[in-house]
């Protein structure tokens, strides 16, 4: 099967496919690299990303040197299978540069454009990590993860009073900062705790296929 899905694609007169990378839960586009023969099999052999590296003249895998290993979650061709694009569960950032997503450059963005909710969360699970990795000296998140585990529960705690409270009254807008400064702490706190979103979504997503009681 897994040889079938190789002979599939049309790579080349170098003997390579584009990539495309992207998260699976948030739907953010990772990178782009490019694969040959080789590095397919690799990557359906191994189940994480294994590319052609065009400088190198090697294979790569991506997080060997980093820690930041990309765990393949769907594979798809596009319509005239000269380009893939791998779904991954990507562990810490994809960027070498240290940001989440190598498509960190914005050159133009629409005044009415706004960010899907899963986009939004992977890139600031990325910033964290970021963080917890590199421990700036100014920054909010590097006082939570050096203050330790009690401290983020307390600041969960607090954040969900304030959460509550908010909810009783009929401002909006103070409803929603109070919300998301919760769901940043619980980033926080899965990031202290060394699980990610994919771990989060896996069970909302099981929760969601279950039934309920008279097959409904």
């Amino acid at each position: 099967m897994k040889a079938d899905i190789v002979d599939q694609l049309k790579f080349d007169a170098n003997g390579l496919i584009p990539a495309v990378v992207q998260d699976f839960q948030s739907g953010a586009v990772l990178m782009v690299a490019f694969m040959n023969k080789e590095s397919v099999a690799k990557t359906l052999e191994t189940g994480e990303t294994h590319f052609w590296s065009r400088s190198r003249g090697e294979l790569w895998h991506k997080g060997d040197t980093s820690g930041n290993i990309q765990r393949v979650r769907k594979i798809l061709l596009d319509c005239d299978n000269d380009a893939v694009l791998v779904q991954v569960d990507q562990q810490g950032n994809a960027c070498h540069t240290g940001e989440y997503s190598c498509f960190f450059n914005r050159v133009f963005e629409s005044e009415k454009d706004t960010a899907g909710f899963g986009q939004v969360l992977g890139s600031l699970m990325g910033v964290i990590e970021k963080r917890k990795k590199e421990q700036p000296a100014d920054s909010y998140t590097t006082h939570l993860f050096q203050s330790g585990i009690d401290k983020i529960l307390k600041k969960i705690g607090e954040e969900s009073a304030e959460t509550i409270i908010a909810a009783k009254n009929p401002n909006q807008k103070e409803f929603v900062w109070e919300v998301a400064d919760l769901v940043y702490h619980l980033l926080v706190l899965l990031s202290a705790r060394g699980i990610g979103l994919a771990a989060i979504a896996s069970e909302l997503q099981r929760r969601a296929g279950k039934r309920g009681k008279n097959g409904k």
